[in-house]
């Protein structure tokens, strides 16, 4: 018997009970907070599985699937052109509006096909990161000079904390240079510019399905906003002709799970999440049973939802508990909050950060947080750290992450976001 396993065991054992023999049922903070964070979980649930996780884990097994490893690494492994890599990472955010938790499928989908540490942490800060609606909303709530500062600050950190992975863990991308020198060619089944436009039909449903309402009813973002989802039926019905002209899936089947979708669409015009339901399920009908490619793509995505979403609705319960909702209290009281983030000193910028780092920030929601906050005084430094560190992390991403990185890894990730998050905010707070 292995007593060193089993002594970890026990005290796990006796930490739980003791947790729950002494659980304070007879507050009322304790009492307000376990309904805070069910209330957190069900917005949750309603809000981003549908919409934002389930196309995201469709993308992430097509990655998967029908991106070879050969190919990741080549272009995002640890050999790979740094500036291309790297590039590509940093900006990634501006076109996938994606949050802390979205952003988790396609992480670890690139990961493990051979993406290199760096550029894959970068990727991982970048995606929820760089929103340009966001930073565009930033400017436009908090002022121009946040608005880049945000912007500036989240290319440089994505590069920079992904630069700094991989140079702490560049042992392990040794080992990885020398499994991509064993790989064969890729076999070529299919046109690069059909797997691009099969990956762009999704990305696009990906990101107008979740299009958010802009604070201004006319321009640019208003007239997308209204045709959002007209433009994410085109994506769809792209993605159905795809499956049909090239991946071998009969358009008796494709006609079976679209015929629904669209009755459903004119009886319900005001309920897209109905519609779009459907079609997600109809999407996995026509996919789990098969055995090939296909069927493939469903069972890989199928894989990563079984493993990303129980961490991430357990995560969210705990965020819940601890900080509650937007205007409403957790187990933490908010003058806390309100009393440690005052001024710009290395503590303000710090707990901002720290803070920041593990709540949960649905995309844009952070920006009205932040304006209540600095209505109650929190300083502009501390404001910026918690925009550097907010969105891009959250207590549910972070248990995630430690799933597919491991402990170590996880932890040194989380603590670079947190420390340049605090001295970007300190050096910000001097400036302005």
């Amino acid at each position: 018997m292995d007593w060193k396993s089993e002594w970890k065991a026990l005290l796990l054992i006796l930490a739980v009970f003791i947790t729950c023999y002494y659980l304070p049922m007879e507050s009322a903070r304790f009492q307000n907070a376990v309904m805070e964070s069910l209330h957190l979980v069900k917005w949750y649930a309603r809000e981003h599985v549908l919409l934002c996780l389930v196309p995201a884990f469709f993308i992430a097994g097509a990655i998967g699937v029908f991106v070879s490893q050969a190919s990741v690494m080549k272009y995002l492994g640890p050999q790979a052109n740094k500036a291309l890599a790297y590039g590509v990472a940093a900006v990634s955010g501006t076109i996938l509006a994606v949050c802390s938790c979205t952003v988790l499928p396609l992480f670890s989908g690139i990961y493990r096909m051979g993406a290199g540490l760096g550029p894959a942490c970068a990727f991982l800060y970048s995606g929820p990161a760089i929103n340009v609606l966001a930073i565009v909303m930033t400017a436009r709530v908090l002022g121009l000079e946040m608005g880049i500062a945000r912007a500036f600050g989240a290319v440089l950190f994505s590069v920079v904390i992904g630069m700094v992975m991989h140079l702490l863990f560049r042992r392990e991308e040794e080992e990885k240079i020398k499994a991509q020198m064993m790989l064969p060619e890729p076999e070529v089944t299919r046109p690069l510019w059909q797997n691009a436009l099969y990956f762009a039909s999704m990305v696009g449903i990906l990101v107008f399905a979740n299009w958010g309402r802009p604070d201004q009813l006319t321009g640019l973002w208003a007239a997308i906003y209204s045709a959002k989802w007209v433009v994410t039926s085109l994506f769809a019905a792209s993605l159905a002709a795809m499956l049909a002209c090239w991946f071998g899936i009969g358009w008796g089947r494709i006609m079976a799970a679209a015929i629904p979708v669209a009755a459903l669409a004119f009886m319900f015009p005001t309920m897209p999440l109905v519609a779009f339901s459907a079609g997600s399920i109809g999407l996995a009908l026509i996919t789990a049973p098969r055995s090939d490619e296909a069927g493939q793509w469903f069972s890989t995505s199928w894989g990563f939802a079984k493993q990303i979403l129980p961490l991430l609705f357990f995560g969210v319960l705990v965020a819940g508990l601890l900080l509650g909702r937007v205007g409403k209290e957790g187990i933490i009281p908010a003058q806390w909050i309100y009393r440690s983030v005052g001024g710009n000193s290395l503590w303000a910028n710090f707990f901002a950060s720290f803070a920041g780092a593990f709540m949960y920030f649905a995309t844009l929601t952070e920006v009205p947080i932040l304006q209540g906050l600095i209505g109650n005084g929190m300083g502009k430094g501390p404001a910026l750290a918690l925009l550097l560190a907010g969105p891009a992390l959250s207590l549910p991403n972070m248990l995630v992450i430690r799933s597919v990185l491991g402990t170590k890894k996880t932890v040194t990730f989380v603590s670079l976001v947190i420390v340049m998050a605090t001295f970007c905010g300190m050096l910000f707070g001097m400036i302005v």
